[in-house]
């Protein structure tokens, strides 16, 4: 018996490893394959053919996979190792390994949890002598791959854009960084842009709930937007995005701003079309204060390039705010960097004659609003769906145009 019982101990006690080492693998496998995936979607999403964009690839792909927790939620991964850049590579179209920013298409994450304890494994070997096989530590492998895909859903802006006359796709006979009128006054024609409400009302009211904060999501391909009545409030929530405030207004941690509100008009950006205020070099005769956009972004360049005065960006653009008195406050540390999102980069329905949504446009938005009425212009940065488009979007892929969002792929 007592051998019998020995025996059938070593059998039961091989079942209670099995549920509970292999439960524990398991365990921080998902988690780490979800870390993974975090880490994939967030790399993927800076994939825009740009010059910084695996730089900007690491540093999501690190920081939103670091902000899962493995091996039962430890925030420090149970002292193991975290996610680090070397664990996040890129592949090209033809899903070849790149460090080329400009050809990189898919984001790789790959880990190895080193070091997981095993709790009764370890005890099958001393029972079996076979110690090599049944060791005290499992390692765990997880590996996501995630790329860019046009959304089926879209959050953009409540302002459409009809293509100049002849102009397809994809660009609609617009070129990239060319300044397009926004009209404020009357209906827009072929090259304009004017408000159209994307869900389809003509009420006003909707026009600036829809340009406010969250904004509205889910137009799609087919939509028919309406043509809304006189605007009133919308240049406040316009504004908003430029740091530009009324002095009864909430500031900018209720009303954020986007991360500068340095403004461009040819008072102060000179160059000839296209203009390309968004990356291009100040022409002669532009203002000393002018830079292009990521330049200003980088410095949480304010309105007024400097302070916290109105008068100063008057002086830059031209514009006269009359009833806005206040600004965020720029720099390192101040308002446009502590509450900024990137708010003024937006996208755009591309509408027809009957203001159905046939694509979609990335557009950066230039200059505040003086009033609701007035005309103001924006930069066209591309199709939102070429690969090169730095417009992102909240939305689900599987869309046959449109934003890219990130989907994973492996």
């Amino acid at each position: 018996m007592i051998v019998t019982v020995s025996l059938v101990l070593l059998f039961l006690l091989g079942f209670m490893a099995i549920a509970l080492d292999f439960g524990h693998l398991f365990v921080v496998k998902t988690e780490l394959q979800t870390a993974m995936d975090s880490c994939a979607l967030a790399a993927a999403q800076e994939l825009d053919g740009e010059g910084t964009a695996l730089t900007r690839a690491w540093s999501a792909g690190e920081t939103a996979g670091n902000l899962n927790g493995v091996n039962f939620q430890s925030a420090t991964w149970s002292g193991k190792g975290t996610l680090v850049n070397a664990d996040i590579t890129f592949k090209d179209s033809a899903y070849a390994a790149t460090t080329d920013p400009t050809k990189a298409r898919y984001a790789q994450c790959q880990h190895t949890q080193s070091g997981v304890n095993m709790w009764l494994l370890q005890s099958m070997g001393a029972f079996s002598g076979n110690t090599a096989t049944y060791t005290n530590t499992k390692n765990v492998l997880a590996v996501a791959v995630a790329t860019r895909a046009s959304a089926q859903t879209t959050c953009p802006i409540p302002v459409g854009l009809k293509p100049k006359a002849g102009g397809t796709a994809p660009n609609y006979g617009f070129q990239v960084g060319e300044w397009v009128n926004m009209i404020g006054n009357r209906t827009a024609v072929s090259g304009e842009m004017g408000w159209y409400n994307l869900d389809g009302s003509t009420s006003a009211s909707e026009t600036r709930n829809e340009l406010g904060e969250p904004g509205r999501c889910g137009t799609k391909l087919g939509d028919t937007l309406g043509t809304p009545g006189a605007q009133t409030t919308v240049d406040t929530v316009w504004n908003y995005r430029f740091g530009i405030y009324k002095q009864s207004d909430s500031g900018p941690s209720v009303n954020h701003p986007d991360f500068s509100g340095y403004a461009y008009t040819s008072t102060n950006w000179s160059n000839a079309v296209p203009q390309n205020a968004w990356s291009g070099t100040p022409a002669a005769g532009s203002d000393p204060s002018a830079a292009n956009f990521t330049t200003k972004r980088a410095a949480f360049a304010s309105y007024d390039d400097t302070g916290s005065s109105l008068s100063k960006g008057d002086g830059i653009t031209g514009l006269k705010l009359n009833s806005f008195k206040t600004l965020a406050t720029p720099g390192v540390g101040g308002q446009h960097n502590l509450y900024g999102f990137s708010r003024r980069l937006v996208t755009t329905p591309v509408i027809d004659a009957s203001n159905k949504v046939i694509d979609y446009a990335c557009m950066f938005m230039l200059q505040p609003l003086s009033g609701p009425t007035v005309t103001v212009q924006l930069e066209y940065r591309g199709n939102a769906g070429a690969v090169s488009s730095p417009c992102t979007t909240n939305g689900l892929a599987g869309g046959a145009a449109g934003p890219l969002v990130p989907v994973l792929v492996r």
